[in-house]
């Protein structure tokens, strides 16, 4: 047998496009390398801010993040995302211009829970900021229209934290962000049979989500542990049984 080579790193097939911010990330944070079942590759994209990419549509950072992407395959990442459902508006670009599959934002699996659905029921959003999260972003992700969305904005800590890039937050009050919002936007639309998370830093939460909204969550946790198992199928042994 022969080893090939061809790339700098090994065994991280995933390469993630991280904003650049100093807020906590605790564990089921995207940014948080135990979070993962599989090693990764990180790239800080440097200025891209939470309250630039969220708030102010990532003006001007295309080609940052278009930069950031081609190092991480040069790199040895087999594929790419992105820790910011925003950043759904950068899918055909990044796409365009890269040799590796691309899969930007949580949001895309809005369509895919939809087809899981009984009849009767449709998947609902969760974000972080309803109020910047436009028309485009969804068609971008592939979003249906009229797919029912609920925030956490307003609420006391989770999209303050995170947005204005503070350096401590307190979880209990996050979760509480997280849950209360999801509650109502599931009492608020009772067609609604699952949620899809926006937020990358709403992982750690999904859990508690799910308990108290009673419905399936997805999140970009899943949605990357998916686009893994595709980039690096699993190997099997019959002789070993495993």
């Amino acid at each position: 047998m022969k080893a090939k080579g061809g790339k700098p790193v090994y065994g991280a097939a995933v390469g993630i496009l991280m904003l650049d911010a100093r807020f906590p990330r605790i564990p089921g944070d995207m940014g948080n390398a135990l979070t993962w079942p599989f090693p990764v590759l990180y790239k800080v994209v440097r200025k891209a801010s939470p309250d630039l990419v969220v708030r102010n549509r990532a003006e001007g950072l295309l080609d940052v993040f278009l930069d950031a992407a081609r190092e991480l395959v040069a790199d040895g990442a087999d594929g790419i995302t992105t820790n910011c459902g925003f950043l759904s508006l950068f899918q055909e670009e990044l796409c365009a211009s890269l040799p590796v599959p691309v899969a930007t934002s949580s949001l895309m699996q809005v369509a895919l829970v939809n087809r899981l659905m009984p009849a009767g029921k449709r998947a609902g959003i969760l974000t972080i900021s309803a109020s910047t999260l436009s028309e485009e972003h969804l068609r971008k992700a592939g979003v249906p229209p009229g797919t029912p969305i609920g925030t956490t904005e307003g609420g006391r800590e989770f999209t303050r934290a995170i947005l204005d890039n503070e350096t401590e937050m307190d979880v209990a009050l996050a979760r509480a962000d997280n849950i209360g919002a999801a509650s109502q936007l599931v009492s608020d639309n009772p067609d609604i049979g699952a949620l899809v998370l926006e937020c990358t830093n709403m992982t750690p939460y999904a859990a508690d989500i799910r308990e108290a909204a009673g419905v399936p969550v997805f999140t970009i946790e899943s949605f990357v542990s998916w686009f893994h198992s595709g980039l690096v199928p699993r190997r099997y042994h019959p002789s070993t049984g495993s």
